[in-house]
């Protein structure tokens, strides 16, 4: 049966990671995937991370089920961290939230959720976006369509084209926003576009689906919840991915939350309690160690500040990277103004480079860049900064 089954193009950004660890050019740099490094190239584990493992492991009794749903604890927590502890949707029980493996597994089980009871529905999703979120939604059966974002020519959020296409989306479709750090181009609403998506989504009644990878990535804990907190303000329904991959550098412990805004609290639980069969049938109940890092980290006063330093500090250093990537650009006599990759926030950069200067620096350079340009500013260090400078010059040359 499967003799005949042809293989499957590699992952336009996971798969770039493979590709790099068999280059073996001792040149090579990897702008590919969105994983911090530090000066010397490392993803460092958070000293909180180490703190917390050591007291999970002391105290450890079990290795039991996770509830379907997570851990509870857990799950308020995060909430916190989404809304702010004590805002009125808490307090009046309108959110509940599901521990899930990563936020793309909170994307998945929120795409299986809705298009069970709204297969009609289409999700509209910014271009450009994240990869994956195409494949994540069709994959559940949702027709997938666009909307307006990213201007080319101004490097800048294109307001007016995408306040003009949300009031087209129709009542009932779905609309795919980026909390922050907007991946991949860096570019974010501002906190009065967010006023006004708040209130075309409210008036035209289709559905806020929100993707928060990157809490604390853009102007920190707080600010970055500035477009949830808006949504919130004007939309009685919304969901919302979390993914704690980024800001507690859990990469591969897959630790992440998807959490539901309904009108009222009985209709919440209700709506939730099929978000809990979705989870059943799809990887039954969540792994647990991310999860109670997370737990231990925020429920420890002291932890939780210290953490709070680690994350300001990464954002300090992608935000300092930006800078010298710019200088080094201008010094190795790169033309054009590249000041806006200095704007943007969170790890990526929509470079501007082209499909064919991109495909020249991997085959010239063993520089792997994704396909539309994006590139992974976190990944770029000291080390590589002057290579990856000449050869940008270079590509722009060939």
């Amino acid at each position: 049966m499967l003799e005949h089954i042809t293989a499957a193009p590699p992952d336009a950004i996971l798969g770039l990671t493979e590709a790099f660890k068999l280059d073996p050019n001792p040149h090579k740099v990897n702008l590919g995937a969105g994983v911090f490094v530090d000066e010397q190239g490392r993803t460092p584990i958070l000293a909180t991370v180490k703190a917390a493992e050591a007291a999970l492991l002391a105290a450890a009794q079990t290795k039991s089920y996770m509830p379907i749903a997570g851990d509870p604890q857990y799950r308020r927590l995060v909430q916190e961290l989404v809304f702010g502890a004590g805002h009125p949707v808490l307090a009046a029980g309108r959110a509940q939230t599901a521990q899930t493996p990563g936020g793309t597994a909170a994307l998945r089980v929120g795409a299986d959720f809705l298009h069970k009871f709204f297969p009609q529905a289409a999700v509209w999703l910014s271009q450009p976006t994240w990869a994956n979120h195409r494949g994540v939604f069709a994959a559940a059966g949702f027709a997938v369509k666009d909307y307006p974002y990213y201007s080319a020519a101004t490097q800048d959020l294109d307001t007016p084209a995408l306040l003009a296409a949300l009031r087209q989306v129709p009542a009932g479709d779905i609309v795919l926003l980026h909390a922050c750090c907007h991946n991949p181009t860096g570019v974010d609403l501002t906190p009065a576009a967010w006023a006004e998506v708040a209130a075309i989504a409210a008036e035209r009644r289709w559905l806020p689906f929100v993707d928060f990878a990157y809490q604390g990535y853009g102007d920190g804990l707080e600010a970055d919840r500035a477009g949830v907190l808006a949504l919130a303000e004007r939309c009685p329904e919304m969901l919302i991915s979390s993914s704690f991959s980024k800001n507690f550098g859990l990469y591969q412990d897959r630790t992440g939350a998807l959490t539901l805004l309904g009108a009222d609290a009985p209709g919440t639980a209700a709506a939730f309690s099929n978000i809990e069969i979705a989870i059943r049938v799809n990887y039954s109940n969540p792994p647990a160690h991310g999860a109670l890092i997370v737990r231990h980290i925020l429920k420890t006063p002291a932890l939780a500040q210290q953490w709070r330093g680690e994350l300001d500090a990464m954002r300090q250093h992608i935000t300092g990277v930006r800078h010298k990537f710019v200088e080094g650009l201008k010094r190795h006599g790169v033309p054009g103004d590249y000041s806006f990759i200095a704007r943007q926030k969170g790890m990526f950069s929509f470079s501007g480079l082209t499909a064919t200067q991109v495909a020249w620096l991997r085959a010239e350079k063993s520089i792997y860049i994704v396909g539309g340009g994006r590139i992974n500013v976190a990944g770029i260090t000291p080390a590589n900064m002057d290579y990856l400078c000449t050869a940008v010059a270079a590509a722009l040359q060939a």
